[in-house]
């Protein structure tokens, strides 16, 4: 997908704040510091739109940015460690669930995942919860410049053994340093948000044909 627009709207910490365009949106799940806000800088060709910490917990709003003025990217607060209280992660914790169970224009949750280590608990945790909620997950495992592409198969396998991944949701290798998995990634996005038919503009050589020129 070319992106020409990208734009942060807003941080919201609450449904009266979410944008009220009916976009679809993608939402990023991952535990802190696991990348969300580089994977979506690659994606959108921007280098700082989103911004990335190496603190822990640094995202702890809902975190909109208008894409083509086609879709968002909805940048959610990490689960697990976080320099933050425990109460803090309540409140986090009951935003995002009230908000992944009751958006509508929610069309596809990213699970980023780390592909140098095993998923957490908390990443098993958060995969049963999407799906017991039949939300529909593509699993992401990013860092993938950190690893031998020669272990790229073996460290993907952990990733779908370990979440014990239904047959249907896919898992994408990714970097965001050297974009691989970027137009695979694309792809999937633009299936779920209903987007591939009119992004898939036809060629002035088939429209000819069809026509009847030659």
């Amino acid at each position: 997908m070319k992106v020409t627009k990208a734009e942060f709207i807003i941080s919201a910490v609450g449904p009266n704040q979410y944008p009220e365009d009916a976009l679809p949106e993608i939402a990023l799940a991952g535990r802190s510091n696991v990348g969300k806000s580089s994977l979506i800088n690659r994606m959108i060709n921007r280098k700082n739109l989103a911004r990335t910490s190496s603190t822990p917990g640094k995202t702890q709003h809902l975190n909109y940015y208008r894409v083509n003025d086609r879709l968002y990217f909805v940048d959610v607060p990490g689960y697990g460690y976080a320099k933050v209280s425990k109460s803090q992660r309540e409140v986090w914790g009951k935003m995002i669930e009230k908000y992944l169970q009751e958006r509508e224009t929610l069309k596809l949750v990213l699970q980023i995942i780390d592909l140098r280590h095993p998923p957490t608990k908390d990443d098993e945790l958060m995969y049963d919860w999407l799906k017991a909620y039949e939300l529909p997950v593509c699993v992401v495992a990013t860092k993938a410049d950190k690893v031998p592409k020669s272990r790229w198969q073996k460290h993907l396998k952990i990733i779908k053994e370990a979440l014990v991944l239904r047959a249907g949701d896919p898992l994408i290798l990714f970097s965001a340093e050297e974009g691989i998995g970027k137009d695979e990634l694309w792809a999937q996005i633009k299936r779920y948000a209903g987007l591939a038919e009119e992004t898939e503009a036809k060629s002035p050589e088939a429209s000819d044909t069809e026509n009847g020129k030659s």
